[in-house]
């Protein structure tokens, strides 16, 4: 037994939550330590760099979900995880403002304990998803949950927007509470029953862990690939952590405001999805090569606007900016995963599962990379520069500058057949 339609969009619920939870951390209480407690932007960009940082443990999550028999069980638990953790999180930010050592400490274990939870419940789901799915759904079940992922991004940060003005520390902690809550429930209820009426039993490893990741790595295409994603995917993370920061400082956004503004992004990162899905399937426009190149090159673009908004400062349309910046991530974003899928079963063993691991890994290095340099490059410029639009602009075109290389390397990683006309839509 497979799974069918309906679990699929079940399990893509679980990647919803996960979206959901992980949100809050990045955007709303990011930016509620940069500008209403006036911490450095680095602070906040270490506590996410610690929660990406043990995400590199997502090989050893997937090992023990595999030799468990019981991938529901973790991605429950890494689910509670999770949501204790988001939740410690915001009550470390309000203890901040108030006793600074201990909240300092209390947000360190918060965030350790989100980098474990999304570690054991998104390593597990996927999991599930790759042995339970039909080879010739897989790739639409990876567009679906990733598309769901992106909406509950979306609609979290557009909602918790709407609501969390004007800012209590009471309200924060409500919100969030009723988040993290309401995740757990769902993520409960969409994974319940389905794992035991598939054929989920994992493949029987030939060689040892180390063995099977070491033979990849010799493989001089997924090498490439590897640095590919991590030069990539630095640059795509750099703004995650300043582009709040910089709507409130620089075009005086409230907290209401700019957490609505980060919704605003990822729902242009979901446009920009959909429609590469669209035209690459519908329309057989393009190559995955091409709109990963694409992608890149728009974001530069979109950060390019970025920064000369930002000499215009308050009532300047950073909006329509931001929504096409996240329009650009997106078409990147389905190029590379794509991409990713596509290389993932070729070269020794076919071992999708190490490859796609260590890509992973990779990608959730990055993260932490990006984030935390961008974060400490804004506080750099704003202490030598003095002006907060040219400390922000600055780094937005350093990260430009990273798109624009990437966009170089797909041109030289990415340019064999086997890549060049894969689809990553339901229905292929």
């Amino acid at each position: 037994m497979r799974l069918s339609w309906l679990s699929i969009v079940r399990l893509g619920l679980v990647q919803m939550c996960l979206g959901a939870i992980v949100v809050l951390t990045t955007s709303t209480l990011n930016r509620l330590m940069v500008v209403e407690l006036a911490l450095p932007a680095v602070m906040p960009g270490l506590l996410v760099a610690l929660h990406y940082g043990i995400q590199i443990t997502r090989p050893n999550w997937g090992f023990l979900s595999d030799t468990g028999g019981n991938r529901t069980r973790w991605i429950i638990l890494g689910m509670a995880a999770l949501a204790a953790g988001a939740m410690l999180a915001a009550y470390g930010v309000v203890v901040l403002e108030a006793q600074f050592a201990l909240g300092l400490v209390l947000s360190i274990l918060a965030y350790a304990l989100i980098g474990l939870g999304v570690g054991a419940s998104g390593t597990s789901l996927l999991a599930l998803l790759a042995t339970a799915t039909a080879p010739t759904r897989r790739a639409a079940a990876a567009t679906i949950t990733w598309l769901m992922m992106i909406a509950g991004i979306a609609v979290t940060a557009g909602v918790v927007g709407a609501q969390l003005d004007p800012y209590s520390a009471g309200l924060l902690l409500r919100i969030v509470a009723c988040v993290t809550g309401g995740a757990f429930v769902l993520t409960c209820l969409a994974v319940w029953g389905v794992e035991a009426r598939v054929d989920a039993a994992p493949e029987a490893a030939h060689v040892p862990f180390r063995e099977g990741l070491a033979e990849i790595w010799a493989e001089r295409k997924a090498r490439n690939f590897t640095f590919f994603v991590f030069l990539s995917m630095t640059a795509y993370f750099m703004q995650e952590l300043i582009l709040e920061p910089y709507a409130g400082l620089v075009f005086d956004y409230s907290p209401g405001q700019s957490t609505t503004l980060s919704g605003a992004q990822n729902g242009g990162v979901f446009l920009g999805m959909v429609v590469v899905g669209v035209m690459a399937t519908g329309f057989k426009l393009g190559s995955l090569r091409t709109w990963v190149i694409g992608g890149c090159l728009g974001s530069a673009a979109m950060l390019g606007a970025l920064t000369m908004l930002g000499q215009l400062g308050a009532g300047a349309p950073l909006t329509p900016a931001v929504v096409g910046l996240g329009f650009f991530n997106g078409v990147f974003a389905v190029g590379a995963i794509g991409s990713m899928m596509a290389l993932a079963g070729q070269g020794r063993h076919a071992r999708e599962g190490t490859r796609m691991g260590l890509w992973g890994a990779a990608q959730a290095l990055a993260a932490g990379f990006g984030g935390l340099m961008g974060a400490a490059l804004v506080d750099v410029m704003r202490a030598g520069l003095g002006r907060d639009a040219t400390a922000f602009g600055t780094v937005f075109l350093i990260e430009a500058a990273l798109f624009v290389a990437a966009a170089y390397m797909a041109l030289r990683v990415m340019n064999r057949p086997a890549v060049r006309h894969e689809v990553l839509v339901p229905g292929e």
